[in-house]
Order: structure tokens, then C-alpha cells, then sequence
């Protein structure tokens, strides 16, 4: 069942991720349902962005880091038990394409769609993809191993 209700906005996204402060690049969440979910971020264009080059670019590839907070909010979403922030370590990364050399050089919303393909209580595998004005940036496939309960 798709969730398309008001959009989460950051201030509760923040409670979702272990992301905090310029770290989190998710300005809202637009739509998620039990296996994925759709979110925008302005905040990777703002010159304190941490991934930032020291030129002051944004290389591409530091898309995957927007896809993985995308990534944790619909695992924290999914889980529905309104729990803290769980931490999760990116494990590996397949079939990455980008179709660009920065995230910066255009400009406009950035929207993240992350899936999840198979998960259970220590992992999940998602597919992701990075847009900007329906044009594709960035895609691939991650694996998340999620820190063990203490």
C-alpha cells in the first residue's frame, strides 16, 4: 500500500536516520510504501554540504550517500515501530551508473527512489536511482548490514 499523505518533512526525518546536522541530505520524504520510498533533496546543492570537494564541486558519486539516508528512512518507515535511528553500514555496491560527473552542475530538485529487493533483521539488498527534471543521474544496487541490536 502506497503512502502518499502530507510529506515528511527534515525535522522528522532527523529522528529517522542516524544522520545529523549538514549530514542529512533529505529535505522530504514524497511517497513510500512497505518496500520503498521517494524523497527530494535540496540540501545537496548548499555550499556547506560535508561531501563537497574541496573546489567546492560535488562529484556523482556522492549520490549513493543521498540514496543511502533514502535507503534508511524506508527501512525505518517499514519497520512502523516508531524506534530510534538503527545503523546500517553499506556493505557492497553493484551495477553503479553515473550518468553525470556532478551532482551540482545543473542545479534543481534532486529526487531519490530507493526499493528494497530482499531484507531481513541484519540486512537488506535496494535499487536505487537519482533524477533531476526526470533525467536519471545515478543508479545502482546496495547492500546494508544492519548494526546488531545491543
Amino acid at each position: 500500500m502506497k503512502h502518499d499523505m502530507t510529506s515528511i518533512k527534515r525535522e522528522q526525518i532527523l529522528r529517522m536516520i542516524p544522520h545529523a546536522g549538514d549530514m542529512c541530505l533529505l529535505d522530504e520524504v514524497l511517497s513510500w510504501d512497505e518496500v520503498s520510498v521517494r524523497c527530494l533533496s535540496r540540501r545537496y546543492q548548499d555550499r556547506g554540504n560535508p561531501l563537497r570537494r574541496a573546489d567546492g564541486t560535488l562529484g556523482a558519486a556522492c549520490g549513493i550517500e543521498i540514496a543511502a539516508q533514502a535507503m534508511a528512512v524506508q527501512g525505518w518507515l517499514s519497520a512502523g515501530d516508531g524506534g530510534p535511528a538503527r545503523r546500517g553500514y553499506l556493505v557492497s555496491l553493484r551495477d553503479v551508473a553515473l550518468r553525470t560527473g556532478r551532482l551540482d552542475a545543473a542545479g534543481g530538485d534532486l529526487i531519490i527512489e530507493a526499493t528494497r529487493l530482499m531484507g531481513d533483521a541484519s540486512g537488506a539488498a535496494y535499487r536505487f536511482h537519482l533524477m533531476r527534471r526526470e533525467a536519471e543521474l545515478l543508479s545502482g544496487r546496495a547492500t546494508v548490514v544492519f548494526e546488531a541490536d545491543a
